[in-house]
Order: structure tokens, then C-alpha cells, then sequence
């Protein structure tokens, strides 16, 4: 099995769309209570659609990164506005985090060989 699919809760479909455009995705499916968007690599795919209630906060979204200080000096420049700076962590990635218009949080980050391998990874038969 592969996880390729999440689907947000948002209160505006025209902000969120835009927002999400303008980190990268890449547009599949718009409609005026759905859309679809294609990752800016890969083929995994994210949607929004409008819901009564948006409950943001409860859930943390990671988009990866080479270059996290680039893309976040970037996303700054186009007005996206981060709750933090790129900072290196104890679990050995360097993540920033901002939210969405809804206020769903997302960490823009990289873990390099860290996100699949870290060093106290648990050994299983097979690895």
C-alpha cells in the first residue's frame, strides 16, 4: 500500500486554491466545491473542498524540500507568511512551518536519509 491522498477541509475554495498554487501544486480537478492538485514532484495528490466546518490544528502536513531555506526565502517572497524560520531539529531535519488560509498546519522540511533512516530507526528482520 501507498499513501497518495489527502483531502483538507477549507472554507474557500478560490483562497485555497490560489494558496496552493501558489506553493507549486499543480492543478487536476477544480470545481466550485472540489479541487484536485498534483504534488510539485512526484504523483501523489492532494485536495480541498468546502465543508461547513473546518476544524484546522489537529492534523500536521509535511511538504519535503532540498533546498528548505530556499524555497523558504521563495514561498516568503510570494507572501506566504511563516509561524517559523528554518530551524534544524532534534529528530535531524530542518523544517519551517506555516498554515494555510484555514489554518491547517504545514511543516515545509527535509530529512534527507533521516525521514526513512534514522539512526534509531527499529531493525526489522528483512532490513
Amino acid at each position: 500500500m501507498r499513501l497518495n491522498q489527502i483531502t483538507l477541509d477549507v472554507r474557500s475554495i478560490g483562497v485555497s486554491r490560489d494558496f496552493y498554487l501558489s506553493l507549486g501544486f499543480r492543478l487536476l480537478v477544480d470545481s466550485a466545491h472540489y479541487c484536485r492538485f498534483l504534488a510539485p514532484q512526484g504523483d501523489t495528490t492532494f485536495s480541498i473542498h468546502v465543508a461547513e466546518t473546518v476544524r484546522p490544528g489537529s492534523t500536521t502536513l509535511y511538504l519535503e524540500s532540498d533546498d528548505v531555506d530556499a524555497d523558504f526565502q521563495r514561498l516568503s517572497a510570494l507572501g506566504i507568511s511563516f509561524d517559523s524560520e528554518p530551524e534544524d531539529q532534534g529528530w535531524l531535519w530542518r523544517e519551517a512551518v506555516f498554515r494555510d488560509p484555514d489554518g491547517h498546519v504545514w511543516k515545509l522540511y527535509h530529512a534527507g536519509k533521516n525521514r526513512i533512516d534514522p539512526p534509531w530507526r527499529v531493525k526489522n528482520t528483512g532490513d
